[in-house]
């Protein structure tokens, strides 16, 4: 495994013994290429993961980069959990004849997880926060924000209300990551902070809560942050601070997910109430169950689709995966 932020020695150790497998992100892959530390000339089989996110995060023209550097015959799999035009267009430039597969829809929320929201003032978010966290049933907690300077406030915030808690996120080093995540998976820390830079990726079990204390401005990270908890069959509860400000993201994640979230009462002094009745997510079939929960129709004969068809947008648009 090589990616950057820690010292590249032990990486060019572990290439020069030989690997069959490498898994590396695409900056600290070009940079040991670069030093004639690694060699892709016999690779077989190439795996790009997470397309949509690493076009989220600049990372396109590096991942153009290293594709240059392969070999023409190969067999290609792109991994993506939305298919936006840019992501379209490179999987029609790398995928010869691609089988494509389509798997559980990005609007699909785990069944498992008890989703609800609670209606508070921007400025009482923090006394909010508190106030759950101090309920018994909040074990192991993940709490997103939308920028990392929130995060660094939350995280501040709740160290004066003596609530210990860490940060991940984009400014931190990738050994301040590692170690906030081991602590954080092996109970040392209750509480983590992060931005969406933690919606994905993370798999640690026993994460009883994910709060959103931010809304995501993309819908499609509000499933991503919740399938953070609820994994491997178990149980989780995801809790949604909403401000006034924040009620058009709301509406767009129920229109996404084609169910209402259930309001929470228990909010504390600081917690607002509805502002009147909210109107049903449409296309919605039955209220608290998203039509795309439902089994998928089946392939056509054979099992295998050729042709893509046209690049949708990012809404609603199920995870795919395709192979060269």
């Amino acid at each position: 495994m090589v990616f950057g932020g820690v010292g590249q020695n032990p990486q060019v150790a572990a290439l020069r013994r030989g690997v069959d497998i490498l898994i590396a992100t695409p900056g600290r892959l070009l940079d040991l290429a670069s030093q004639r530390e690694v060699d892709l000339s016999c690779l077989e089989v190439f795996v790009l993961d997470e397309a949509d996110r690493m076009l989220d995060m600049g990372f396109l023209p590096d991942v153009r980069r290293v594709l240059a550097m392969l070999p023409s015959r190969r067999q290609t799999l792109l991994f993506s959990a939305t298919m936006p035009a840019d992501i379209a267009e490179l999987a029609s430039r790398i995928l010869v004849d691609p089988v494509r597969v389509a798997v559980t829809p990005v609007a699909s929320t785990v069944e498992l997880i008890d989703q609800s929201v609670f209606y508070v003032a921007k400025p009482d978010k923090r006394a909010l926060l508190e106030h759950v966290l101090g309920r018994p049933e909040t074990d192991r907690v993940l709490v997103f924000t939308r920028t990392k300077h929130g995060a660094n406030k939350v995280v501040k915030d709740l160290e004066r209300a003596r609530i210990h808690a860490e940060a991940i996120h984009g400014n931190k080093s990738q050994n301040a990551r590692t170690r906030a995540l081991a602590q954080f998976k092996d109970g040392t820390t209750r509480v983590l902070v992060a931005t969406d830079i933690a919606a994905r990726g993370i798999d640690i079990e026993g994460i009883s809560h994910v709060v959103n204390y931010d809304l995501p401005e993309v819908p499609e990270s509000y499933v991503h942050r919740i399938g953070r908890t609820a994994r491997a069959g178990a149980a989780g509860i995801a809790w949604s601070f909403c401000s006034t400000e924040e009620r058009v993201l709301l509406r767009d994640i129920e229109r996404l997910i084609r169910m209402r979230l259930e309001v929470q009462q228990d909010g504390g002094p600081v917690q607002l109430q509805a502002e009147g009745p909210r109107e049903a997510p449409r296309n919605s079939s039955r209220q608290g169950v998203p039509p795309a929960n439902r089994q998928a129709p089946p392939l056509p004969s054979g099992g295998r689709r050729r042709s893509w068809g046209p690049s949708g947008r990012r809404s609603g648009r199920p995870a795919h995966a395709m192979s060269r």
